[in-house]
């Protein structure tokens, strides 16, 4: 099997139903969830395997349901295709967020990113989340998407947030606040 198939050298890309044009609002999509999907295994690979066993489990599994958020939204209407992505997975990232933030010290302020390299990534991934959500959004508007991988992206953003700051609390290194920050975040209770 050849890796190139020369079928897209006029613009246009195969989706599950039909062709578009590579800049087609869908491919964007999808598109830029396959770009989330390659920062978190990048995350994945920078996380030390004794303390961060657990994330990088959560991680690789979130990497498979990315990977069911791409192919629903490759899906065409008329394709008449089931969807893959579970719903509930954002009830079931909603448990992940608490888990990992009972970990965490209460913060009152936004906080940059950074601190050590792995939290860096995740807010990476928490940016590159938030605007695969943003196209999703835009597509949405403009055709039929399976509802829950919106719902799902938009958990997920708030996921590596949490994670981002729970790396660097198990790397003893401490969040930085934005200092002209209000106080924004309520306490834990």
């Amino acid at each position: 099997m050849n890796i190139y198939t020369r079928t897209g050298d006029a613009g246009q890309t195969g989706v599950i139903g039909g062709r578009v044009d590579k800049d087609n609002v869908r491919v964007e999509a999808y598109g830029t969830v396959d770009e989330l999907n390659c920062f978190v295994g990048q995350a994945i690979a920078v996380l030390e395997e004794d303390k961060f066993a657990d994330l990088r489990d959560d991680l690789l599994q979130i990497q498979h349901e990315l990977f069911d958020c791409g192919h629903d939204l490759a899906v065409l209407p008329r394709a008449k295709r089931e969807f893959k992505l579970a719903s509930g997975l954002a009830e079931r990232l909603e448990a992940l967020i608490d888990k990992y933030d009972a970990e965490t010290p209460d913060i009152s302020r936004f906080v940059l990113p950074g601190g050590s390299q792995a939290s860096a990534l995740l807010h990476v991934c928490r940016t590159v989340c938030r605007r695969a959500e943003r196209r999703v959004v835009t597509l949405a508007k403009e055709d039929q998407i399976n509802e829950d991988v919106r719902i799902y992206l938009n958990r997920l953003s708030d996921f590596f947030f949490t994670v981002a700051r729970t790396v660097n609390y198990r790397l003893g290194v401490p969040d930085v606040e934005y200092i002209r920050s209000a106080e924004v975040f309520r306490r834990k209770k």
